[in-house]
């Protein structure tokens, strides 16, 4: 009865139980390093304690899910067909999150067939890259938004134009009747280079009299969760 229950929890495989351990635990140790890599590159705004869990533990389950699969074609058809009923939602907050995503998928499907060593130098090759490009994020974005009487719409925008020395870009133009709402982009180092003049754009602005707000937007790709 005991061989019996053993062999029924074994299944049809032909791995051992030492085999199905070491799997998992290559798995387990491989997530882990994933795990550093992500907290260690992401640890800005868009740091997700539980993303990164997340990651840690579909390393393992690809792994356990290969370990089944082995090389049982109606199996591994059917574990596809089952998995393609599920839908994810998770927003991604950051493109290379995607990357950690793949990265654990391919981590467990090396660790699920036993081939650790593809494994090992493919996950040490991509957390070299990650630790070294890993922080490099976009430029931040300054705008300039402006809302003022529309009939000083041109004088407005020559105003801006020579402060910056033409590197601000007009991006949005809204209006109204009476007045007019112009949105501007321009990259950080021009804002700042221009800001040390004597008088800052703000001023110069306001002595129009006829502009009511003048508001200063700091923009970047990343979103914050």
């Amino acid at each position: 009865m005991k061989k019996y229950l053993y062999s029924v929890l074994e299944g049809s495989g032909t791995l051992t139980t030492e085999e199905i351990v070491l799997h998992i635990a290559a798995a387990v140790l491989l997530g882990l390093v994933i795990y550093l890599s992500y907290y260690m590159t992401h640890a800005g705004g868009v740091y997700s304690k539980k993303f990164n869990v997340s990651l840690l533990t579909l390393t393992v389950l690809t792994a356990t899910v290969m370990t089944v699969i082995g090389n049982n074609i109606a199996l591994s058809l059917g574990m596809v067909g089952a998995l393609s009923i599920v839908r994810f939602r998770t927003a991604i907050k950051d493109s290379r999150d995607t990357t950690y995503i793949f990265w654990t998928i391919i981590v467990g499907i090396c660790c699920g067939v036993g081939d650790y060593l593809v494994a090992s130098v493919g996950s040490g090759a991509v957390f070299l890259v990650l630790l070294v490009l890993g922080r490099v994020k976009n430029d931040d974005r300054i705008l300039l938004i402006i809302r003022g009487s529309r009939n000083m719409e041109r004088r407005i925008e020559a105003i801006v134009f020579d402060y910056f020395n033409a590197k601000a870009m007009l991006r949005v133009k809204n209006s109204t009747r009476d007045s007019i709402e112009l949105i501007f982009e321009m990259t950080r180092k021009a804002y700042r280079i221009s800001n040390k003049k004597e008088k800052s754009i703000m001023e110069l602005l306001y002595e129009l009299e006829t502009v009511e707000y003048v508001n200063v937007v700091t923009q970047n790709d990343e979103i914050s969760g």
